[in-house]
């Protein structure tokens, strides 16, 4: 080899070793920061198991900012930890490495340090290490200088542990982000409050917002579905020094806990089916969970309207806030307690007594006692003046209080038993309305009793003979006799107790709608006309009265009482009664002033259309959206609807959607999560491939035809009768057509497009398309379409191409029966229900 050919050579040599030796640590696989190593933007390094990397990152495409911190691999979009959460860098120039004081820093572009690690102790040989747990740890040796679980951004993380020392009154807390795209620390921050008993609580500033209740050693007790062992891995732990720890141990599956920008905290699992985060949990679920929201002394129902309630023996204490439906003043006692007072004002008369209040979420500044029964923790709240109310919990023993009682909740099934100190007029009062009540029952007891003799007598006496009934509707406009209370309906009515269920008669239905006179009609749809009506205390209703012509019957009209009596949440439509008289079958519902969605949405003569603008319609699809998860996953049912279209969803004068029409739904069992049906109902256009042509359905039937519902929403047309010259495809096809070639503004409702809303609007079209696929393991749960929605869900998977990409019509079900073997079983049925 020549001396040319050797020095040529040499400078290869010497040139690779210029360019890598800086970037060795990139080059080599590590977890490791060292002096010697610099990572530059977009340069990473990833965890022992690659769970977890660090490096740079922007939490939104719009802006340049960058951000340095910790996030998943399998979701880059998922961060868990920023290091210069208040000081971007703007542009990409960044870089980390260990300084010579054994700091980690963050540098920009000009070498200025824009974040530290910030430690007073000088070490030359530090070294950070990214560990399994998604932990940040700068040591020197073996000895821990400092560590990111110190110091958490928005995220809980298995053995990540929030901490409060009560003797110091160092807390280590979650802080929000300021919003879904801004890391700068947020408004509320979630910690443990260890004080007296050990509570979660998130803050919004210095206020509560949100308390999970006492925790006893095994669970949350403020948490209701905790007794479920459906939150079975929370730990509060106390090293006896003053110092408690809140964790959440470490699992098999991907899981962490959020606390988000909106003040929720939420625990999602990683779904590696469909690469996206489930929701399992959150916090606050409903307005009571809100901290406070009925003042103290108030106690607050979720399943109740108004959800305030003042406790026995306490009024409210603003009454014109009270009758807006604000409970925050709380209420007051109506009768000063016995004990206590001073013995010169006389009245010697009983003493104050405890009244029991079951199933409650306890309220707040609990103080523990000793561990005794419960009938001793009565009598030492007795003998302490200052004592008004108790609690007993098997592990966390005697509680009790003595200021006001605030953040109380009515639980269903669930919670602890409280005791409330009452004067005995209070609880007298309490015994005297118990017997208004038994009394009235027991004379009805005995009342119905004698008409089940007298029945079973008349029954026998007619034995063999047919009963003879009059098919005959009263028409619209004629009177009705005054015996008309008679029920008269077949078997069909002996399978479902009404007894919980209002019944209206016959006669006060007809004086409220003028004898069902044409001109209160509302509209008429599959099940029969609807109409407005006045009750005599002037509350307006809705009247949806079966027609002779309906096909639908009495398997609808049971169907429709049976569930949605047993409902009650703010996007589902209230039942207010029915009535069975007759051949008549007449259900009562809450009116909607602003009728039904879909004529807003299809009727551009409609006076009012022009209010439906972008942000109300997102509105009504978040909101149609919550109704549905009720229906899935929150009601003591789990109901599938079977006919989600735009006229069965309301609208209050609030533009709040409601959603109605129950005929259709299906009850599932527990464990239950698909059935198949030989009768297929429901409207062509919003069945589910699977449905219409199999007979199949479970929730993601219903997440299909709110895909449906929600591109109508967009574009401002009606899937059944959509025809476009230039892309001949259904209204599902041409969402598709144009999302792919990125032409999203040409398919959204010109009448309500703004440039600022485009990202958004398309963004709703993207989720959409995920609901109509045509598999239903590929579609999200409607829980998951929320945190899309909400962007709590940043990044979304690509859809498959919907199975009803042309025009949908019956043929498609036709040809499919044609090609089996054998008769269909499928009875398909059309509603076509117009505004209410």
């Amino acid at each position: 080899m020549s001396i040319s050919q050797i020095l040529k050579l040499y400078f290869l040599q010497y040139l690779f070793l210029v360019l890598c030796l800086p970037r060795l640590g990139i080059c080599a696989e590590t977890d490791t920061i060292t002096s010697n190593l610099v990572i530059k933007d977009p340069d990473t390094i990833s965890s022992q198991g690659n769970v977890f990397k660090l490096g740079f990152f922007s939490p939104d495409k719009t802006t340049k900012n960058r951000y340095f911190g910790i996030f998943y691999s399998v979701s880059e979009s998922t961060v868990i930890w920023v290091a210069n959460r208040n000081n971007p860098i703007p542009d990409s120039s960044g870089s980390i490495t260990i300084s010579r004081n054994g700091n980690i820093v963050l540098m920009n572009g000009k070498g200025e340090i824009v974040w530290s690690s910030n430690i007073t102790t000088s070490s030359l040989n530090a070294s950070a290490q990214l560990l399994s747990t998604g932990n940040l740890v700068l040591r020197e040796n073996s000895s821990t200088l400092w560590e990111s679980f110190g110091y958490p951004s928005n995220a809980l993380l298995p053995n990540l542990r929030l901490i409060d020392n009560i003797n110091t009154g160092h807390k280590v807390v979650l802080s929000s982000w300021k919003s879904p795209t801004d890391p700068e620390v947020g408004s509320f921050t979630t910690g443990l409050q260890a004080l007296k008993i050990p509570q979660i609580f998130t803050w919004n500033g210095n206020r509560p917002h949100w308390r999970s209740g006492p925790w006893n050693g095994k669970i949350l007790i403020g948490v209701q579905d905790m007794y479920s062992v459906y939150l079975d891995d929370f730990t509060v732990e106390n090293d006896t020094s003053g110092i408690f720890y809140f964790t959440a141990p470490e699992g098999k599956f991907l899981m962490r806990y959020t606390l988000n920008s909106n003040g929720s905290l939420a625990k999602t699992l990683w779904n590696p089916q469909t690469q996206n985060w489930d929701i399992t949990w959150s916090a606050p679920q409903n307005e009571c969970d809100v901290y406070g929201t009925c003042g103290p002394f108030g106690s607050c129902n979720a399943l109740n309207s108004p959800i305030c309630s003042c406790l026995r023996g306490f009024e409210p204490k603003n009454l014109e806030e009270w009758g807006r439906g604000i409970g925050t003043s709380g209420c007051v006692r109506r009768k000063p307690l016995l004990c206590g007072r001073n013995n010169n004002t006389g009245g010697g008369g009983k003493e104050d007594g405890f009244l029991r209040l079951p199933f409650m979420k306890v309220p707040d500044f609990p103080e523990q006692g000793p561990s005794s029964p419960v009938e001793e923790c009565r009598s030492l709240c007795s003998r302490n003046c200052s004592c008004i109310a108790y609690a007993h919990d098997t592990n966390l023993r005697c509680m009790f209080w003595s200021q006001d009682l605030i953040d109380i909740q009515q639980f269903s099934g669930v919670g602890e038993d409280l005791y409330i100190r009452l004067p005995s007029s209070e609880l007298e009062r309490h015994k005297d309305k118990k017997l208004i009540i038994i009394i009235p029952i027991v004379a009805g007891l005995v009342a119905i009793l004698i008409c089940v003799v007298i029945y079973w007598w008349l029954m026998d006496r007619r034995k063999g003979s047919k009963r003879k009934v009059d098919t005959k509707l009263y028409e619209a406009g004629q009177t009705y006799p005054s015996d008309s209370a008679e029920i008269v309906l077949k078997d069909d009515l002996d399978k479902v107790n009404l007894e919980e269920l209002p019944l209206f008669s016959f006669e006060t239905l007809a004086n409220a709608t003028n004898q069902f006179h044409d001109d209160n009609m509302l509209g008429k749809g599959g099940f029969g006309p609807v109409y407005k009506g006045k009750l005599a205390d002037g509350k307006e209703i809705a009247v949806k009265r079966l027609s002779a012509a309906s096909r639908q019957g009495m398997e609808e009209f049971m169907n429709e009482v049976v569930v949605i009596s047993k409902l009650q949440h703010r996007n589902l439509v209230k039942l207010l009664g029915c009535c069975v008289e007759k051949e008549e079958k007449i259900l009562v519902y809450e009116y909607m002033r602003n009728k039904s969605l879909d004529v807003f949405l299809f009727d551009p003569s409609h006076p009012s259309q022009k209010f439906l603008d972008w942000k109300k319609r997102f509105s009504i699809i978040e909101g149609i959206g919550r109704g549905l998860l009720y229906l899935h996953r929150d009601s003591i049912l789990k109901i599938i609807h079977r006919d989600m279209k735009p006229s069965n969803v309301l609208l209050d004068e609030d533009w709040n959607p409601k959603i109605s029409d129950f005929g259709m739904a299906r009850i599932f069992g527990g464990n239950q999560d698909q059935a198949n049906t030989g009768r297929v109902v429901g409207t062509y256009g919003y069945m589910a491939p699977e449905y219409a042509m199999e007979g199949r359905f479970s929730e993601k039937s219903d997440v299909y035809s709110f895909g449906v519902l929600m591109l109508e929403i967009v574009s401002g047309k009606k899937n059944t009768s959509f025809y476009n010259q230039e892309c001949s495809l259904s209204l599902l096809g041409c969402a598709w057509k144009l999302w792919n070639e990125d032409n999203g503004p040409a398919f959204i409702d010109q009448t309500i497009y703004k440039a600022e809303s485009h990202g958004e609007m398309v963004r709703c079209i993207h989720i959409a398309l995920l609901c109509v696929q045509e598999f239903p393991k590929d579609r999200p749960t409607i829980s998951t379409v929320l945190a899309m929605l909400n962007r709590e869900i940043v990044d979304l998977p690509v859809p498959e191409q919907p199975v009803f990409a042309e025009k949908w019509n019956r043929s498609h079900v036709t040809s499919f029966q044609q090609s089996q073997m054998g008769v269909s079983i499928n009875d398909v049925t059309l509603t076509m229900l117009d505004g209410r």
